[in-house]
Parts: C-alpha cells; sequence; structure tokens
C-alpha cells in the first residue's frame, strides 16, 4: 500500500510535502548566509565595534534556525516545474530578510522599511541605498552591503543550485527561472556547470581586487569594490560612490572594464578557460554589446567635447558612467545629471538596455533588442512580400516563434511592471522624473536613478515608506526576469 502512495512518477506533491520542500531549501539558504556573517563578525572583533557580538548572535541564530529547517523530512517527493517558481521567489524574499536583520540591530540600525530596502537592493545587485554617511560607518557593516551583493550577483545562485540536488530538483532549472540564460548547457551535468561559474566568478574578483590594490586603493576599499564590481552591483565605501577614486585614471579604467566583463555570458568564459576563445570573441550578443557601449560613449564624448571639455576627461568619465548604467552596476564617479538636459534622457534611455544574457547584469539584457530587430525584420519583409516564407536565425541558430512570442510577453510586462511602479510612485506625490527614472532603475537593477533626490548625488532614504516597498518588490520581480515573480499572482498558478 505504501509503496503505491510514495512514488511520483504522476508528477503530484502533497501540499504538506511542498510546503517541506520549500522549507528546506529555505532553510539551507539561510544556513550558509549565516555563515557570511561570520565574516563582519571577524572583522568586526579585530576593530573592536560595539557590534561585534551582534553579528555573532545574528549568525548563531541564523545557523541554528536554517539547519532546523533543512532537516526537515520531506520524503523521497520532487518538486514539479511550476513550483520551481516559487520556491526561487521565497528563496529570494526570505534570504532578503534574514540578511535585513544586521542592518537594524547593528549599525546604522536602520528600521525595517529602510533595511529591507538596502537588504534587497543588495542581493538584487541594484545598488540603490538608503543610508548616508557611508565614509563614517563601521568597516563590519560596509563589508556586509559589498558581501550581500557579491553574492547576488552570482553567488547566491550557484548556493542554491548547490543544495538543489538534495531536494532533487534540476538545478538548471532555477538557473534558467532566475536568469533565462540562452548560452546552452554544455557540460555534462549542473553541478559543473555550478563549480565553474563558480570559479570563474572567484577568479575575475580577485584579478579586478588585485588591480585595484595596484592602482592604490586601500586593501578594504580593494576588497568591497572588487565584489561590487563583479557582481555589476554598485555599492561604494563613499557617498560620493567612485568618485572617491576619481583622481585615479588607473582604478577608472580598471572599474570600466571589469564592470564590462561582469557583464558578459559566464559560460563563455568557462568555455575559454577550457582553450576555446571563439564563441567570446565572435558571439552574435557581445560583440552586439560592445558595439553599443562603443557607440554611446563616442557620441556623448563628442558632445561633452563640444561644450568644451577636455577630451581626455570627458572620454574617461563618459566611458566609465556609461557602462556603469548600462551594465546596471550603478557607481558613479560625478553626477551626469548636471551635463545638461540632453544627458538625461539619454541615460534614460541607457536604464532599460542591461548587459548580457548569463551574466550579473540586469535590464532588459541586448539580446531582446536584437530579437527585437529580427521581429520587426520579418514583419516589414512580410508587408512588401506577404508570400515570402523567411527562417529567422539568431547566432547560426533558428529563431522559432514560441522564443520571439516569449520576447514580446516578456517586453510587454516589461514596460507594464515599469508604468504601474512609476503610477504607484507618483501617488505618493513624486515628481515625474523621481517616479519613473525610479521604477526603471529597480526594475532594471540598476541602482541610482535621476534627478536631485534619488540620482547618482543622492538616495532613496527620503522617499515615503509606502514608496519604499514598491520599489522593493520592483526590485525583486527585476532581478527574477518579472515573469517569475508575476506568474505567483496568476490564479491558474494555484489550481492543482
Amino acid at each position: 500500500m505504501s509503496q503505491q502512495l510514495t512514488p511520483v512518477a504522476d508528477n503530484r506533491l502533497r501540499p504538506r510535502q511542498a510546503i517541506k520542500l520549500l522549507l528546506k531549501a529555505m532553510g539551507a539558504l539561510i544556513a550558509i548566509l549565516s555563515l557570511a556573517l561570520l565574516a563582519p563578525f571577524v572583522l568586526a572583533a579585530v576593530n573592536g565595534e560595539k557590534d561585534q557580538w551582534t553579528y555573532l548572535t545574528l549568525s548563531l541564530l541564523g545557523l541554528v534556525g536554517g539547519l532546523g529547517l533543512f532537516s526537515l523530512d520531506s520524503g523521497q517527493a520532487k518538486l514539479r516545474a511550476r513550483q520551481v517558481f516559487l520556491l526561487t521567489t521565497l528563496c529570494w524574499v526570505s534570504s532578503s530578510l534574514y540578511v535585513t536583520l544586521p542592518f537594524i540591530f547593528a549599525q546604522p540600525h536602520l528600521d525595517f522599511t529602510n533595511a529591507w530596502f538596502e537588504a534587497m537592493s543588495a542581493i538584487t545587485t541594484t545598488g540603490a541605498t538608503v543610508v548616508t554617511g557611508l565614509d563614517d560607518l563601521p568597516q563590519s557593516v560596509l563589508l556586509w552591503r559589498g558581501m550581500l551583493q557579491w553574492l547576488g550577483g552570482i553567488g547566491i545562485i550557484v548556493m542554491a543550485m548547490a543544495i538543489l540536488p538534495f531536494l532533487q530538483v534540476g538545478g538548471m532549472r532555477l538557473f534558467q527561472a532566475e536568469s533565462s540564460d540562452m548560452s546552452g548547457k554544455f557540460l555534462p551535468r549542473s553541478s559543473l556547470m555550478v563549480m565553474a561559474i563558480g570559479k570563474v566568478y572567484l577568479l575575475l574578483t580577485v584579478i579586478v581586487i588585485s588591480l585595484y590594490l595596484l592602482g592604490g586603493m586601500k586593501a578594504f576599499d580593494a576588497v568591497v569594490h572588487g565584489m561590487t564590481t563583479i557582481g555589476t552591483a554598485g555599492f561604494s565605501n563613499y557617498d560620493a560612490s567612485f568618485g572617491h577614486f576619481s583622481d585615479s585614471a588607473f582604478l577608472i579604467i580598471v572599474g570600466t572594464l571589469f564592470m564590462v566583463a561582469g557583464a558578459l555570458p559566464f559560460v563563455l568564459y568557462i568555455r575559454a578557460l577550457k582553450g576555446d576563445t571563439e564563441p567570446l570573441r565572435h558571439d552574435t550578443q557581445v560583440r552586439s554589446f560592445l558595439v553599443f557601449l562603443v557607440l554611446v560613449i563616442a557620441v556623448i564624448t563628442l558632445v561633452q567635447v563640444v561644450k568644451g571639455r577636455d577630451v581626455g576627461d570627458a572620454l574617461l568619465h563618459t566611458a566609465f558612467n556609461v557602462v556603469s548604467i548600462v551594465t546596471t552596476t550603478g557607481y558613479a564617479t560625478e553626477d551626469y545629471g548636471q551635463w545638461g538636459s540632453w544627458s538625461l534622457m539619454i541615460f534614460f534611455y541607457l536604464m532599460f538596455v542591461g548587459g548580457c544574457t548569463g551574466s550579473t547584469a540586469g535590464g532588459m539584457k541586448i539580446f531582446r533588442f536584437q530579437l527585437s530587430q529580427l521581429l520587426l525584420r520579418r514583419q516589414f519583409s512580410q508587408l512588401i512580400h506577404p508570400n515570402l516564407v523567411q527562417v529567422q536565425t539568431y547566432h547560426g541558430r533558428r529563431v522559432n516563434d514560441s522564443l520571439l512570442g516569449s520576447m514580446v510577453a516578456f517586453s510587454f510586462t516589461y514596460f507594464l511592471l515599469v508604468a504601474a511602479i512609476a503610477l504607484g510612485l507618483a501617488l505618493f506625490d513624486l515628481d515625474f522624473l523621481t517616479a519613473i527614472s525610479s521604477a526603471v532603475s529597480a526594475v532594471s537593477n540598476v541602482g541610482p536613478a535621476l534627478g536631485d533626490i534619488v540620482g547618482p548625488s543622492g538616495n532613496f532614504s527620503s522617499l515615503p515608506d509606502g514608496a519604499k516597498f514598491l520599489l522593493i518588490f520592483a526590485m525583486l520581480a527585476g532581478r527574477l526576469e518579472i515573469m517569475t515573480v508575476l506568474i505567483l499572482f496568476h490564479r491558474h498558478y494555484w489550481r492543482h
């Protein structure tokens, strides 16, 4: 009798088993994050900070609670494919709530709303902040902010995929739910993909930290900025952001190059390390992304030179800030909102773009613009030649109608969500520029928005609590490719 109840070949899962599986996954992530809290504890202890025991206490509580949830017995059950969307969302929400606690009980002692905003911004690699006086904060909290962004870049995905085999859930399915990677699964097992991505991520982090040290950064600054550069995240240790290092062209150049590195598909790095460099050099998405950056940087630099700025200075800061926005990092070397009204419009457009799929960058992703171009070209061809049968290809692969349809659906949902969030922000009496740019920044995980309040020289601390909760939801939805979150609000999702 029992043998007839336990098989899952029919893909059924009792509600109690599903809940236990979800709790196990969330518990494992919280346990891992609790171990990460030991790093700021050690630093606080070394520096003699008064909050050192707060970090240790929260770490122990998280470890005990997380392991307790992970030890739940869920039998031999497996999650169904559609339940992975719920798993992904709940893992991110529970993780963000746990990492909120240090911001409340240790410096800067934020209230819950601000603390959750800061935590969600960190792990979604958005980079929007409500904290002021960063220059005077203890190193422990600055390290924690940087670590969260580093983990949020790819580390937290790797951790989630590493524990999913214990839950009998396909790790690659979660990776697709989170990142919509199109690069293909060329390693024999998803666990090998996890290890390879983690090694590449760590290697790039070590390289950029070393270069920051070589350029004169203090060791602590190099570590934090190294983590938030590769994670295309953008948290800095200073209120002036990367502008604190504006007197060093070397550091600005290094930051620019490695923000680009973080926005390229990581699977192509894996192939390059295996000796196959051709995909990294000739990938259609990568080439379009780099050409786009060069063209935008050239145009903005030219405009600044015409206005009387030195060529070298204009090129240096334009390249950094354009790359920072397009890769959704959110660093700034200066307030580009002061470059003129034309710059506000250009940078507003750039907030929609994003990096390559399969990278740590957010935004629309460059491949969606390429697919849109294919779709537009096909529509024009059919208008001119109604009977023409044309096969669309992308990077040598046939593009079927289902892929184009999903791209159109995502794009429509993306702009609809931005419009809805902007309208919601306007209800809190925010001006048009603040509302619309904050909505785009949150959904695209860019970080700073535009204007005097939330622009590169401001932050989100003065926004009403209701507006911050809207942005928290927008950051989560944007990081999880929107559909992963919004599908949970569809009534048919919850039907058996």
